[in-house]
């Protein structure tokens, strides 16, 4: 019944920042854990970073400490992802995922809910 909407993917150069964005309707948003994972071609989907449901707690893939930051705004039910200094092997389909309870987890299977996505391309 949640519904997930994922915005702001292109195609960039090495070294370039990308915000992305995701927007929640059909439920309580503020309630809900939320996270981002990403999936290369002929590669399985993979996290990337979590944020409890309140925003304090936050947790990342080492592949992009450092790089990327995961944000939320329950006043505007969206949840982003800030990344920069990208890299060529950041290159996926960037999935928004939430799941109705407030612990981070982060593995695909305790997510609840996901978008469809939104492409990044980062050339070298």
């Amino acid at each position: 019944q949640v519904q997930l909407v994922e915005s702001g993917g292109g195609l960039v150069q090495a070294g370039d920042s990308l915000r992305l964005s995701c927007a929640a309707s059909g439920g309580t948003f503020s309630t809900y854990a939320m996270g981002w994972f990403r999936q290369a071609p002929g590669k399985e989907r993979e996290f990337v970073a979590v944020i409890s449901a309140s925003g304090t707690n936050t947790r990342y893939a080492d592949s992009v400490k450092g790089r990327f930051t995961i944000s939320r705004d329950n006043a505007k039910n969206t949840v982003y992802l800030q990344m920069n200094s990208l890299k060529p092997e950041d290159t996926a389909v960037y999935y928004c995922a939430g799941r109705w309870g407030r612990a981070i987890v982060t593995t695909r299977s305790g997510m609840d809910f996901w978008g469809k996505g939104t492409q990044v391309t980062v050339s070298s």
